[in-house]
């Protein structure tokens, strides 16, 4: 069983590094999340800065438009204004150049807003696109080093599976490296442990003196009934004394019986102590 013992803590240092690595390679494309979500909402925003801007130059072109008539509105009115004859003539057409006047610079602020609004638009669209791009970039490479380092990792795991795959062939019980892989996935790595002074060193839990002597005499493999990992005995710096059989670990009846030595061993002291040494 020795052998097979040795077998195991390989064949554990084999699948942890498998697993591990296993978990590398499904964990690697999580790590392009982020970036991914990232490029997302830069696209959406540039879309929508888009639309803002499409519907910016259509208010520019309309208030230029707008501004347009008023300006000839005005201008129009102010020609008439050579050919008045009567005073009620000059009032309606010096209001019609007031208002026309009044919309004119209405249009023209508001014309000037959303000149401002399309140049900013413009500017933030020229950004955002560059920072797609170059984000794009970086996602591409980033993929990249991801496909390089996860063949990397499966030629490993291909390594690996085949120094399992001899040792497997070692311990000949398929059901055993089944529970023992299964084991270790559940257990950080860790599926086969020593037992030191009746105690297993994987949960530190007190395992029964008989179940301890079993695990010691080292003729089967052994699970422990706590954490289910495989058990070894390796000599603890109490050796021995570590361990005991089944009478060692006593019974309360025992017990009564070693309080009831000790009343005795009392009542012998008294009777020493009543010695007549005159006698």
């Amino acid at each position: 069983m020795e052998k097979v013992f040795e077998t195991l803590k390989t064949l554990q240092d084999i699948l942890s590094e498998k697993i591990e690595l296993e978990q590398k390679i499904q964990e690697s494309p999580k790590m392009l999340v982020t970036q991914e979500e990232l490029l997302a909402r830069m696209k959406k925003s540039f879309v929508e800065k888009s639309q803002d801007y499409e519907r910016a130059k259509t208010a520019e072109a309309e208030y230029r438009n707008f501004l347009a008539e008023a300006e000839g509105k005005r201008e129009k009115a102010e020609k008439n204004m050579e050919s008045i004859n009567t005073q009620r003539e000059y009032e309606a057409l010096d209001k019609e150049i007031e208002d026309a006047a009044t919309k004119e610079q209405e249009f023209r602020n508001k014309l000037q807003r959303e000149v401002r609004i399309v140049a900013d638009l413009d500017e933030e669209i020229k950004q955002t696109q560059a920072l797609i791009e170059q984000q794009e970039t970086e996602l591409q490479e980033r993929r990249r080093e991801i496909e390089t380092e996860t063949s990397s990792k499966e030629a490993q795991l291909k390594a690996l599976a085949a120094q399992e795959d001899s040792l497997a062939s070692d311990l000949n019980d398929p059901d055993v490296l089944f529970k023992f892989e299964r084991i270790i996935r559940n257990k950080m790595g860790r599926g086969i442990v020593a037992i030191k002074g009746g105690v297993c060193m994987g949960c530190h839990m007190i395992l029964p003196a008989q179940f301890a002597n079993n695990v010691r005499l080292g003729e089967e493999i052994v699970f422990c009934p706590y954490c289910s990992r495989i058990l070894f005995y390796e000599e603890s710096e109490q050796a021995e004394e570590e361990f005991f059989d089944d009478e060692d670990s006593g019974s309360l009846s025992d017990l009564d019986d070693m309080e009831d030595d000790d009343y005795d061993e009392d009542d012998d002291e008294d009777d020493k102590g009543n010695i007549d040494y005159e006698e």
